[in-house]
C-alpha cells in the first residue's frame, strides 16, 4: 500500500509530503548515495502529483500550501481558508505565537528580531546545558527589510497570493523594491500559467502550487550570495 493510501486507511487528519532533500555538502553521509540513482525533477514532480491526486481527489483532503494536506474539518484546513496559516521550520502550523523556542541539539529558535541556533551535536549541547549556560552557538539578526521579505514569503507559501503594497504598508515600508523583484522574476511563471501579476498582487495558480517555493524565492535577498557553492535542495 502506498503512503498516501495508508494515510487514507488510517483516517489521518493531516498529512505532509516532503521530497527527499539531497544536500551532501551539509550531510556528508548522503554522499554515499550516487546522484544518478536519484529521481530527476520530472520524476519528483510525478510523485508529488500522484500524492496530490490520491489525497485530494480520492480522499477529499484540502491541499495546504506547498506540501501539506488536511481534512476540511481540521483546524489547519480552516486556518488556510481563513488566511490564518503560518509556516515554520517544520512546515505549516496553526500556531500564531510570535516566538518559537527550540530545545535540543541543532534546534533553531525564531523570534521577532531574528533567529538563534543551538549547538549542532548532542555532546556539545549537553555540555553547555550541564555547565548552566545556554547552548546557543550562532544567530542572525533581522533588518526591517528582512522582516518585510519574510512576511511576503510566508504569505505566498501559506496563501498562494500576496498584495505587495499591503505587505509593505504593514511594515511601514515602500513596496518599490518588492515590485521590482516581481517584475524581474515573474515573467516565466506568468508565461507558463503558474502565476499572475498585476503590478501589485501576485497570485499562484493551481498548476503553480508545486512551484510556489521558487516564486517565493524571488524575494529572498540572500539566495544569490553563495556564489557557486550549493546551499539548498531542489525546489521540486
Amino acid at each position: 500500500m502506498s503512503a498516501p493510501r495508508r494515510a487514507l486507511a488510517l483516517g489521518a487528519d493531516r498529512a505532509a509530503s516532503f521530497g527527499y532533500a539531497h544536500v551532501p555538502w551539509m550531510k556528508r553521509h548522503q554522499a554515499l548515495i550516487p546522484e544518478e540513482t536519484l529521481p530527476c525533477a520530472v520524476a519528483r514532480y510525478a510523485q508529488l502529483a500522484a500524492v496530490h491526486r490520491v489525497l485530494v481527489e480520492e480522499g477529499g483532503y484540502a491541499a495546504i500550501g506547498l506540501d501539506h494536506y488536511a481534512l476540511p474539518s481540521d483546524a489547519m484546513a480552516k486556518a488556510a481558508a481563513d488566511r490564518g496559516l503560518r509556516r515554520g521550520f517544520q512546515g505549516y502550523t496553526t500556531d500564531a505565537a510570535p516566538v518559537l523556542i527550540g530545545f535540543g541539539a541543532s534546534a533553531i529558535s525564531a523570534l521577532p528580531p531574528g533567529y538563534a541556533q543551538n549547538a549542532p551535536t548532542a555532546a556539545a549541547y549537553a555540555k553547555a546545558i550541564e555547565a548552566g549556560g545556554l547552548a546557543t552557538v550562532r544567530g542572525a539578526a533581522l533588518s526591517s527589510d528582512d522582516r518585510l521579505r519574510r512576511d511576503v514569503i510566508e504569505r505566498l507559501m501559506c496563501d498562494l497570493d500576496v498584495d505587495l503594497e499591503a505587505a509593505a504598508a504593514r511594515h511601514g515600508a515602500d513596496a518599490a523594491g518588492l515590485k521590482a523583484a516581481a517584475d524581474r522574476g515573474l515573467r516565466p511563471f506568468v508565461a507558463d500559467g503558474l502565476a499572475s501579476w498585476n503590478g501589485r498582487r501576485i497570485a499562484v495558480s493551481a498548476a503553480g502550487r508545486p512551484f510556489v517555493r521558487s516564486i517565493a524565492a524571488l524575494f529572498d535577498a540572500y539566495l544569490d550570495r553563495a556564489g557557486d557553492k550549493p546551499r539548498h535542495a531542489r525546489a521540486v
